[in-house]
């Protein structure tokens, strides 16, 4: 700053004064002080414009909790495969073992974690690459492209195959340590590479920490079965599935998705994502023979469009946005004309930026996954309001369910996952042949659904 300009006594007293000449400014700081900024900006013709029925909906079963974990992305895309079973064997209700995953995700993310630290040696310590790579080496979340890489290679489980446990409950713990050993784990490999160590102890030093983390998850999930016995009955109590399982062989059986039929988009209308090519992040995965994530990027009402068309074949819909904004997280709303905060402030606030700006200036990206699960359509066929499947228990929103205004759609989601048989022929062909164009690591198409 070469010739910076301090805020000066006149510089106060003229926003005193400004404050103090308009009596809307006065009834909202009573109101702010009070009771808090959404609460104050709750606009109630809004909020009762967020029924709970639709036109087109999938019936799910009981909701599930994440608890305090970042594992949204797991339960919306667990919820998507249980709903199968539920729907296959006429069950009341059904819950896949969000443990399983959380303990295998943690594994191979330590691993690709420890292949990105041997691949950086030459990287300074730091730099930017690195820096990141340190940041949070083993976080809670992830995206659908990185859940899809487990369940082919581990399947999964009834929830009593592997239950929950204190650290899966809360992974506070479990991560801290968990990053303190790797970050020490990345010390010891550069420092062994800078002494001269060669490629191949590097890889075996390696290995052995792969050996330990196992040790440590082990001690704090339990161990992830090999097998397990399953007794499922139906409604009326009669017995549809019994028997021995691999979890990949209940996987098969049991859920019967064919996993690489369902495809990521995305929508980001920046300069540098044109649309209608394929996009891949910079380091960012967790099973290193899988590859990291591939997404097409599409304008927005493409992602609205096939969404419709998954519901209409009665088939829930994992998608990703950025949750905290314009919500009214205990009533379960989404919806931007449930709040006004510009009109409580007097100017704009929300209404600074556009969808594009935001996400080019750090104000946005996606945090949270949950299921789409119901649509209303106006008389033109277009949505107005879309039901959503949480993972924040049955006491959240209303019965464990929010809505999400079309509207809201438009600003803050950026993320669905659909059967690739709802794109078009030239779409398909973009997904499945083009070669991706990289973005950075810390692009905001490079975030991972964590909220809790």
């Amino acid at each position: 700053m070469s010739h910076p300009q301090p805020v000066t006594p006149a510089d106060i007293d003229a926003a005193r004064t400004a404050f103090h000449a308009d009596r809307a400014n006065i009834v909202a700081k009573n109101a702010v002080s009070s009771v808090g900024i959404r609460a104050a900006a709750r606009v109630p013709e809004g909020v009762a414009a967020n029924p709970l029925t639709f036109d087109i909906e999938v019936k799910q079963g009981k909701r599930c909790d994440q608890e305090r974990s970042g594992r949204c992305w797991m339960f919306a895309s667990l919820n998507t495969m249980r709903y199968r079973i539920i729907q296959t064997y006429h069950l009341e209700t059904f819950e896949l073992s969000q443990a399983y995953p959380l303990f295998w995700d943690k594994l191979e993310k330590s691993n690709w974690f420890l292949e990105s630290i041997l691949d950086t040696l030459d990287e300074p310590l730091d730099g930017r690459l690195v820096s990141y790579l340190l940041a949070d080496p083993v976080g809670d979340g992830g995206q659908w492209d990185m859940f899809k890489s487990l369940v082919k290679k581990y399947g999964v489980v009834p929830k009593e195959a592997m239950p929950e446990t204190a650290c899966s409950r809360n992974t506070r713990e479990l991560d801290s340590y968990l990053t303190r050993y790797l970050r020490g784990a990345a010390k010891r490999l550069r420092e062994s590479a800078a002494a001269g160590v060669d490629a191949e102890d590097l890889a075996a030093l390696k290995r052995t920490m792969v050996g330990e983390v196992y040790r440590l998850l082990v001690t704090c999930l339990g161990e992830p079965p090999a097998t397990f016995d399953v007794r499922l009955r139906d409604k009326e109590h009669a017995l549809v599935l019994s028997g021995t399982f691999t979890p990949r062989e209940f996987f098969d059986r049991a859920v019967g998705m064919r996993l690489d039929d369902y495809v990521s988009l995305i929508s980001a209308p920046t300069a540098d994502k044109p649309f209608g090519h394929v996009y891949t992040v910079s380091r960012l995965g967790n099973v290193v023979e899988d590859g990291g994530v591939r997404y097409l990027n599409l304008p927005l009402e493409r992602l609205k469009q096939v969404a419709i068309a998954q519901l209409r074949d009665n088939a829930p819909v994992w998608f990703g946005c950025d949750v905290g904004q314009s919500y009214l997280r205990d009533e379960g709303m989404m919806d931007t004309a449930a709040l006004d905060v510009d009109a409580l402030f007097g100017f704009a606030v929300e209404g600074c930026m556009d969808r594009a700006a935001r996400l080019a200036y750090g104000e946005s990206l996606m945090t949270h996954a949950m299921v789409l699960e119901g649509v209303n359509l106006d008389a033109d066929g277009r949505p107005t309001l879309w039901k959503v499947e949480n993972s924040w228990g049955a006491d959240h929103g209303r019965d464990g369910f929010d809505t999400l205004s079309d509207a809201w759609f438009d600003e803050y989601v950026y993320q669905v996952v659909v059967d690739k048989k709802y794109l078009t022929d030239e779409e398909r062909a973009a997904f499945e042949a083009e070669e991706p164009r990289v973005l950075a690591p810390w692009d905001p198409m490079g975030s991972l659904a964590c909220a809790r």
